[in-house]
Parts: C-alpha cells; structure tokens; sequence
C-alpha cells in the first residue's frame, strides 16, 4: 500500500476521499429539484421520495431560492453590504450568491462555506467571482464554527471588521438538535460587527402537514432532518433586528422584486403549504430589540 512519502507524479499520495455518492446528500438532493446534473442515483431515488410527500417541492425549492436572490440583492443595493459569508452552500447553481451581489456591486467578497467535497470541486470550477472582488471556497462544517471563524481563507477574503452578511439557506433543519444550532448561529453572529446581517431559511413544521414525515425516511439514510417551529426559528434571530416583512414563507419575502431567471415565478399567490419555509432577514444593531414573536405573526 502506498505511504504518505510515496510520490505519484510530483506530489505526495493522498489517500481518496470518500464521496459518499451511494448515499444521498441533502445538497446534491436540492440540486435534483432545482433541475441541476450534479446527483447521482441515491440522491435521485430519495428527491423522488420526497416529492411523493411533498408534490410541491420544486416549487419549494424555487421559492426559496429566489427568495435568497432577493435578499441577497436587497443586501448588496439597500443595506450596502458589501462581504457575504454563506455557509451551507450546497452545489452551485447560477446565478449564484455571488453573481446577485456583484450584479449590484462587482467588488463585493463572498465565501463559501459546505462540508461536502462535491460541492467543492465544483465551486472551484463554478465560483468565478467579477474580477473587481473576490469568492473564495472553504471546506468546514457548520457544527464547528471556529474552524470557520479561523480559516485563512476567510480573512484573506473578509474584513471582519466591516459588516457581513451571513447567509444560511435551508441549512439549519439538517443540523442534529445534539450539535446546538442555535448555539452556533449566536456564535457567528457574535464574531460578525454591528451592521452585519444573518439571512436564513428552514423547513417550517407548521407548514409542513404530512411531508414533516420525511424526518424518518432521512433517518433511515443516517441523515437528521427535522422541521423547525416558527419560535425556534425566531430563536435564531435572538440579538437581531428583523427587517421587514419579518419571518415568512419565502415567495412573501418582498415579492414585489420578483427573481423570473431560475425557474417558476415567485408569486404572492403561492400557497403557503407549497413552499413550507420560513425565511428572514435581520439586522446586528447597536441597539438590539427582542425577535418580534407575536406581532410578527401577523404579517403572514
């Protein structure tokens, strides 16, 4: 067996990595429902069971994206944002994060952040930044964010002390109760300054109806999924302000500023249950207030 100091040519033997294309990856699933080529047949065969109980999932997955497309303009153009870090990146899919912001601004910096080495080989290949700023690809887990806090590339990509915008996208539902989600979040957003912004969407339970019994099929591939209640959400927001119109399914995330190029339009007359997300978007400020819980609820 070749060691560590054999040479294959010109650079040391690395051992292969394990891609796990026998098992289904909720990034490559995504990329199923979004009519992307980067899956293979485990991820097929599970997107198929999933849209038996969601017949609507593509529309949820078309929602949702162009809801982050929106909200990613809606940083870059109004809030003047200027840095992105997006973790959960999952197979890139144009336009991309990146593309949305440097339309608005081409100096803009975004770094990408997934633990699956598909996704980044093909973020590599795929993640051409505007020449005028800077995307940057850092294989990390969520579940450990200081490795992300402290990577190289991070810094050498984002000032930490100007405003980012950290985006979460159908991220935090797959993250197991046991790795404290919300403790991470605050950890994030604690190394961010004021007048950073955290971005987000989950699979919401109170939408969900019958597809909330996905969590087993999932499980019984080794995957935690688990929808997520509209006050554990808010809980994520804790130490933010949110913007308007607060937390809502993603096709009523400002619908006026409608994103027509990925798909099926967004639409304000969706059916909330077709696209069971909550989503948001808020502010770090100087001055924080409470997640609105309960007069929030009417803006839905």
């Amino acid at each position: 067996m070749p060691t560590a100091d054999d040479r294959t040519g010109g650079a040391a033997y690395r051992p292969p990595i394990d891609l796990g294309t026998d098992r289904a990856h909720p990034a490559r699933i995504y990329d199923v429902f979004l009519g992307g080529k980067t899956n293979y047949a485990a991820d097929r065969a599970m997107a198929d069971a999933v849209a038996e109980k969601m017949p609507t999932v593509k529309t949820a997955a078309v929602a949702n994206r162009q809801f982050v497309l929106r909200a990613v303009r809606h940083l870059a153009e109004e809030a003047g944002i200027r840095q992105f870090l997006d973790i959960g990146t999952g197979i890139p899919t144009s336009p991309n994060l990146h593309e949305a912001a440097q339309e608005i601004a081409p100096e803009a910096r975004v770094v990408y952040v997934d633990n699956d080495p598909i996704v980044l080989a093909h973020s590599r290949a795929l993640h051409v930044s505007n020449p005028a700023g800077r995307t940057t690809y850092l294989q990390a887990d969520f579940t450990d964010p200081d490795t992300i806090l402290d990577a190289p590339e991070l810094h050498d990509t984002i000032d930490l002390t100007q405003p980012v915008a950290l985006t979460m996208g159908l991220l935090l539902h797959w993250i197991d109760p046991k790795d404290e989600p919300h403790a991470v979040v605050r950890r994030l957003v604690a190394a961010l300054p004021l007048g950073s912004y955290l971005m987000l969407s989950v699979f919401a339970r109170e939408l969900a109806g019958r597809s909330a019994s996905l969590h087993d099929d999932f499980a019984a591939e080794g995957t935690a999924l688990r929808s997520l209640g509209r006050d554990e959400t808010l809980a994520f927001f804790d130490g933010t302000e949110l913007v308007e119109p607060g937390l809502v399914p993603p096709h009523r995330w400002r619908p006026d500023t409608v994103v027509t190029d990925i798909g099926t339009p967004a639409g304000g007359g969706l059916d909330d249950t077709a696209a069971p997300v909550w989503a948001g978007v808020a502010v770090k400020r100087a001055v924080t207030v409470p997640s609105p819980r309960a007069d929030d609820s009417r803006r839905d």
